[in-house]
């Protein structure tokens, strides 16, 4: 059953386009890695998704158009959000930044929460402490955990290994795995293309804000992986810099 479709969207920053008519879907319970170098449109077309940026074309949420909806409103539809670079409430406890993006009641909150400590068993341990206590790797754990806690048939996961060592990087992975395991979909953007393919079953790869390749992970063709991020030695065309448009 498809979960997410994507027709025809575009969107930018000031007036330049950094998605340019990207369409693509995503079925109920799928990974998706989303590929590409910095400046293909990969953390764009995320917030386009969620209605964090001014955008044109359809999207659609298990058969609900949300085009024209808030972001808040996504969210509640079944939406989850991880943004690059975490941006956890640094002030609140741990506890607190999970229990704020429930809207469950106190029963069902409780239960949530269980499950993402279970989840996240380095968080139980500073739940009470305040989250810029928290090493990096921790603070993407809340990130995740507080996603959620707003119970997401669709998780958009920004950048989850930005500024992490190889091996906190690895347990915020095995974490998105065991999440998709439980049923929830996930579209990944990652620079890390060999984490991001062993988590995902499908690939789309992103340039200069088009898709130029949409299939399976484990079949992607190395040299469509090598013009995506480095760009076509012929027509000379590299992906421009910047985090974010990327």
């Amino acid at each position: 059953m498809t979960l997410l479709t994507i027709e025809g969207l575009s969107a930018g920053y000031g007036g330049a386009v950094a998605v340019d008519g990207v369409s693509l879907a995503l079925k109920a319970g799928e990974t998706v890695a989303l590929l590409g170098a910095n400046g293909a449109g990969k953390s764009t077309l995320l917030k386009a998704v969620l209605g964090l940026v001014p955008a044109r074309g359809r999207v659609v949420l298990d058969g609900v158009e949300v085009g024209g909806l808030a972001a808040e409103k996504r969210v509640r539809l079944g939406l989850g959000y991880v943004p690059e670079g975490r941006r956890v409430f640094a002030g609140m406890s741990v506890r607190d930044n999970l229990e704020v993006a429930s809207f469950a009641g106190t029963a069902e909150r409780g239960r949530d929460l269980e499950r993402v400590l279970a989840l996240f068993p380095q968080l139980r341990e500073k739940a009470g402490e305040r989250a810029w206590r928290l090493s990096g790797g921790q603070q993407q754990m809340l990130a995740v955990g507080r996603a959620l806690m707003g119970r997401p048939r669709l998780l958009l996961l920004d950048e989850p290994s930005l500024g992490l060592s190889p091996k906190v990087a690895g347990e915020v992975f095995a974490a998105v795995r065991a999440i998709a395991a439980q049923g929830t979909a996930v579209l990944l953007a990652e620079q890390s293309a060999r984490r991001a393919l062993a988590a995902a079953g499908r690939a789309v790869l992103l340039r200069l804000g088009r898709v130029v390749h949409d299939g399976p992970a484990d079949a992607l063709d190395a040299e469509a992986l090598r013009t995506a991020f480095l760009g076509d030695p012929i027509l000379g065309d590299p992906i421009p810099g910047g985090s974010e448009s990327s």
